[in-house]
């Protein structure tokens, strides 16, 4: 009997040994290293925006979530949330109810009380702090000397543990709403990876959405053993891999000249109460843009409290009809093919030229004008018959070599192509091939003017636009340069240097922009005064007013763009734009110290006295 008991003993065991070892084997693998095995995930710290000169503009740093164990709490929860309340800014009463324990049931359908509750998230570290010293000098009314052990590791467990944090990052725009439409914003995620959560910051818009894989770094990771206690038996490590953080994006902008530019930008605003205002800085040799804004803007480091129209770049997403500033590219066609000469005459008809079924109107009634006057008055009828005179096929080619209908290539997100129709099209008519010189039947975005007026600067070279500049590690290193990028030739040399002296009458008292003239610089220019179209039609009293120059015209460094929306107290682009163009400049060849091409411009006090300009001093 006592044989057959052991061998009976020993079958048992031995089915007992291969069921574990064999039969659940991988089962029981898998549930062992769940109980041992740990792996812990390290976020990776987001890189910075900078400026130009190394100013931060956008940072990563941590808050706190600060959570609660009910467990730990016991029947406390009133005693614990009047600490709290002071500190998180939350009412007691519904701290203490969110601090109060609950039953469910898990996924092995087991009942369990709720070990974890979020009670305040985006809490600073420094409240944090005072947090823990408060909740270490809490007092509960009794005498916890003469407590059993029990009871007085349940309050030590309280002050120490029932209330405890976690990190979490956000974004930082120390400079609040500068550059804001540049920079764009981020959302935070947390995605849950095995026992832990991976906190995630995603850029939405601008620069950080477009330059978000550069910046977010790759998450680091340990996949290592732990004792019974959870300790960590580091002779057991298996994996330990570094974080890697996300670069430093180093941008073309430089945040003085972009304060100078909001700074006027938002006196425009004051003076004109235009819906919205834009503008931009740009360096015409290599497309390097020094400043962009538009007004009303927003501030990153709280976005859902504005608008969508308010988080709008108006620069890149809207488009428009551009008024008499399209005018440049119609007459540099036609002096690039050799159709005409700036001191060719037009007959402007006096005003008004019918032509394709519809009468076409200037401004003033002029009669007849050189092809140099035809830009400094801004002769709708004069470009019209040049434009003529270029011919459909022509025009459209222009247009499309100064990078219209199509993107300029900026790394910004949302950039849209404008319109532009084509002689196939339905939409081209007879009297088409005279609107578009006038700026009328076509819609750009206010950068593709800007760069092609850039072009002209650039001795018709087109650039394309650059916000970045390089990518630096942690340390400063450089690990990454963008460099300017021709895109093409649009006009000759030549060309474009009749077109710079045509364009410099503009701001003489014989053009439309005399207010855009600076003192001790030579301005090329041309004003912009379009009438909106709503609903397919142009809206009486509603404009968009422009005025884009450069200077030193003869060898630029600077090109400025001002755009008003439905400016009010006047609306031509040579009394709205142009002194705001002025005001920019002046301000921004001070700071970059840009060398006067003329000690003294005998022109700008006449100009600004013939234009009404209070500022201007009488001899």
């Amino acid at each position: 009997m006592l044989l057959v008991l052991l061998l009976a003993a020993f079958c048992g065991l031995g089915y007992r040994l291969v069921d574990l070892q064999v039969m659940r084997h991988g089962e029981l693998k898998v549930r062992a290293q769940a109980n041992t095995q740990r792996e812990f995930l390290f976020e990776p710290r987001r890189g910075d925006i900078l400026d130009a000169r190394g100013n931060l503009l956008a940072t990563s740093t941590s808050v706190k979530i600060v959570c609660a164990d009910p467990t730990l709490i016991g029947d406390r929860q009133r005693d614990v949330a009047r600490v709290l309340a002071p500190f998180l800014q939350m009412d007691a009463e519904q701290l203490a109810e969110k601090m109060m324990p609950r039953v469910f049931r898990n996924s092995r359908g087991e009942l369990v009380t709720n070990a974890y509750v979020r009670l305040k998230t985006r809490v600073p570290v420094e409240t944090w702090e005072e947090i823990r010293a408060a909740l270490s000098r809490m007092s509960f009314g009794v005498d916890e000397k003469s407590l059993s052990d029990a009871e007085r590791a349940f309050y030590n467990g309280l002050r120490k543990r029932a209330i405890f944090a976690e990190d979490y990052p956000i974004r930082v725009y120390p400079n609040q709403t500068l550059a804001a439409h540049v920079l764009g914003f981020t959302t935070t995620s947390e995605r849950k990876i095995d026992r832990h959560v991976l906190h995630e910051i995603t850029g939405r818009e601008g620069i950080e959405a477009t330059m978000n894989s550069k910046l977010k770094g790759v998450p680091g990771w340990r996949l290592t053993e732990t004792d019974g206690r959870g300790r960590e038996i580091v002779a057991l490590r298996e994996q330990d891999v570094e974080p890697r953080d996300g670069l430093n994006v180093v941008l073309t902008i430089d945040s003085v000249i972009q304060h100078i530019l909001e700074t006027e930008l938002a006196q425009a605003m004051e003076d004109h109460r235009p819906i919205s205002v834009s503008g931009l800085v740009i360096r015409p040799a290599t497309g390097e843009i020094l400043a962009m804004a538009t007004l009303p803007t927003f501030d990153p480091n709280n976005p859902g409290a504005f608008s969508a129209d308010a988080r709008r770049n108006r620069i890149i997403l809207d488009v428009e009809e551009p008024g008499s500033t399209f005018k440049i590219v119609v007459v540099s066609g036609a002096l690039n093919d050799g159709l005409t000469r700036l001191d060719d005459m037009i007959d402007c008809e006096n005003g008004r030229f019918a032509f394709g079924g519809r009468v076409l109107h200037d401004h003033h009634a002029y009669r007849v004008l050189s092809v140099l006057d035809v830009i400094a008055r801004s002769s709708n009828i004069g470009a019209a018959k040049i434009g003529i005179r270029l011919g459909a096929r022509r025009l459209c080619d222009y247009i499309a070599a100064f990078g219209f209908g199509e993107k300029t290539g900026i790394p910004l997100n949302g950039e849209v192509r404008g319109i532009v129709h084509t002689p196939e099209s339905s939409a081209w008519s007879k009297v088409t091939i005279a609107q578009i010189p006038m700026g009328h039947g076509i819609a750009v975005t206010r950068l593709q003017m800007a760069m092609a007026m850039c072009a002209i600067a650039n001795e018709g070279r087109l650039m394309r636009p650059m916000l970045v500049s390089r990518l630096e590690d942690a340390d400063g290193n450089v690990v990454g340069r963008y460099s300017p990028q021709f895109v093409r030739q649009v006009v000759s040399r030549e060309t474009a240097q009749q077109m710079v002296q045509a364009l410099k009458s503009v701001v003489t008292t014989n053009g439309t922009a005399p207010r855009a003239a600076l003192e001790h610089y030579t301005v090329a220019g041309k004003t912009g005064t379009a009438q909106k179209v709503e609903n397919g039609t142009y809206a009486r009293g509603k404009y968009v007013s422009s005025f884009i120059g450069f200077f030193p015209a003869d060898r630029p460094e600077l090109c400025i763009s001002i755009v008003l929306d439905e400016p009010k107290e006047g609306y031509y682009g040579g009394s709205v734009a142009a002194p705001v163009f002025r005001r920019v400049a002046e301000r921004v060849a001070s700071y970059l110290n840009v060398r006067p091409d003329s000690e003294e411009n005998p022109m700008l006090q006449d100009a600004m006295v013939r234009a009404g300009d209070p500022s201007a001093q009488v001899p």
